[in-house]
């Protein structure tokens, strides 16, 4: 029905230009809007119907981590706010794994033994909250402990140990982005392997299916204090805002929930810093991404014009601007999956069919960063 409804608004604004004025185009426009607001309506009404409360998930963990208290020899309260939070049917669902990996790594690698938090001054029962609240079209979901925390040395010397980033690079980093190592497949920092953790398996679990749920994930910590973990997740995934823009010839749309700002830039502001495009935008240093490289593997010969638009985007904690020849406007789109004779294209999050009957591909920008940053 939205597939309809966009392609009727673009038969309006065709026939409202070629015959203005007309009874014929008043009436056209007259039904368009009517439908346009029977079909928002209709929507909301069955996206509500697929809402589930959040308590769903939450209801099973004070069970799993009583057992795992007992397991660890830990005394830990369980605390939980915002169960009556509502989120998509297939959200729910995928997002239990998530939630379980998270828990469990509270409690074994975040909350210390009750003698060491004697020690360190702090009552000897630990807490961890689990908590969801509604962001705009988003959720929030929050996973808190006050443990230890998590030290970025350990983490640094950890990764280097098992090879995944050479100790040049450790030095580099930044302590964001030392927190994103943990997600690295094989990644653990337990000594030894028991039935909680220390298999290598779980934050990459985690991050994985995060990501395909079009979600964002981030790691707040404090030594001694102890983390935060926040996942930002859409409400829905099959109906999507988008910022419909033209790159080499091409419609690509770009999820809205990714997109911060668009920005207007002369050419001679575009600096190269280490063989990377940036510019500099309110004391912030923004590398560019050319689209066209990483979805159709071209190089294009760079246009005699003076500007260039620039739409920033956020992934976690991440921000990159995204050089696109022109903007065409926001829509609301419907996901279609690329079907079983294409597979998986990097870089292509599904495909969505325009007004006037166009197939246009959707950018994965989480996979888009990940595949430069690699």
């Amino acid at each position: 029905m939205v597939l309809g409804r966009n392609r009727l608004t673009q038969l309006n604004s065709d026939v409202s230009v070629q015959y203005e004025g007309s009874e014929i185009s008043r009436n056209l426009g007259d039904t368009a809007r009517q439908i346009d607001l029977l079909t928002t309506e209709l929507q909301l009404a069955v996206m509500k119907t697929r809402m589930i409360k959040i308590e769903k998930v939450f209801n099973r963990f004070p069970r799993l981590v009583r057992d795992l208290s007992k397991e660890t020899g830990k005394k830990i309260n369980l605390e939980i706010f915002g169960e009556k939070t509502e989120l998509d049917k297939t959200l729910i669902e995928e997002i239990n794994d998530p939630l379980v990996h998270l828990i469990r790594n509270s409690v074994d690698h975040g909350v210390e033994t009750p003698e060491e938090r004697k020690k360190n001054g702090k009552p000897e029962k630990g807490t961890i909250t689990l908590s969801a609240e509604h962001e705009g079209n988003h959720i929030i979901i929050l996973i808190e402990d006050d443990g230890k925390g998590i030290d970025p040395e350990i983490i640094c010397a950890k990764a280097v140990s098992k090879g995944i980033i050479t100790q040049e690079k450790a030095n580099e980093l930044s302590k964001q982005e030392i927190f994103n190592l943990i997600f690295a497949p094989g990644f653990s920092t337990a000594e030894k392997v028991t039935n909680v953790s220390g298999r290598g398996v779980g934050m990459d679990v985690v991050k994985t299916n995060v990501t395909r749920l079009r979600g964002i994930i981030d790691i707040e910590s404090e030594v001694g204090k102890g983390t935060k973990i926040f996942i930002k997740l859409p409400l829905t995934l099959a109906i999507i805002q988008g910022l419909l823009v033209e790159v080499i010839g091409e419609t690509i749309v770009i999820p809205l929930n990714s997109v911060i700002e668009v920005v207007k830039v002369e050419k001679k502001e575009i600096y190269n810093i280490n063989k990377t495009e940036c510019i500099k935008l309110r004391d912030r240093v923004l590398p560019l991404i050319n689209i066209d490289k990483v979805l159709y593997h071209c190089d294009t010969l760079p246009k005699k014009v003076d500007s260039q638009f620039i739409v920033v985007i956020g992934l976690a904690e991440k921000r990159y601007g995204i050089k696109v020849d022109n903007l065409i406007g926001q829509k609301e789109i419907v996901i279609k999956s690329l079907g079983k004779y294409l597979g998986n294209i990097e870089g292509v999050a599904g495909s969505t069919i325009m007004g006037d009957g166009k197939v246009v591909m959707i950018a994965d920008i989480s996979e888009i960063i990940n595949k430069l940053t690699e």
